[in-house]
């Protein structure tokens, strides 16, 4: 069992930047895909980034391209999301969240099959 707890979630203005981190326990170095998903009002919940604990190859939303940066410190077993220029838009409650494998597949594939989650964190970006 994965425990994932989620931190760093508040309130910023437009353009602004927040890092949101997200504690693993036990550790998930090994083989394990690793991801944000952002859920809000208006839109079901979604995939934003992931990064596979191994190779630590990324993956984005093109929404999100250039703007946000998915990051895992190995020796903390804490996985992050830098976000900057922040749009309204990208108000929502994030989560992390884990699965076992490479990302590739879970990805691209019909549906991320998530095992564990993380129990979110809400964003807010004001004008």
């Amino acid at each position: 069992q994965v425990q994932l707890e989620e931190s760093g979630g508040g309130s910023v203005q437009a353009g602004g930047s927040l890092r949101l981190s997200c504690k693993a326990s036990p550790d998930t170095s090994t083989n394990y895909c690793l991801a944000w998903f952002r859920q809000s009002a208006e839109k079901e919940r979604e995939k934003v980034a992931a990064i596979y604990t191994q190779t630590h190859r990324t993956y984005y939303i093109d929404s999100v391209k250039g703007r946000f940066t998915i990051d895992r410190d190995s020796a903390e077993n804490t996985l992050y999301l830098q976000m900057s220029n922040l749009q309204i838009e990208d108000t929502a409650t994030y989560y992390c969240a884990a699965v076992r494998g490479t990302c590739f597949r879970q990805w691209f594939g019909r549906e991320f099959e998530v095992e564990y989650w993380g129990q979110g964190v809400l964003v807010t970006v004001s004008s």
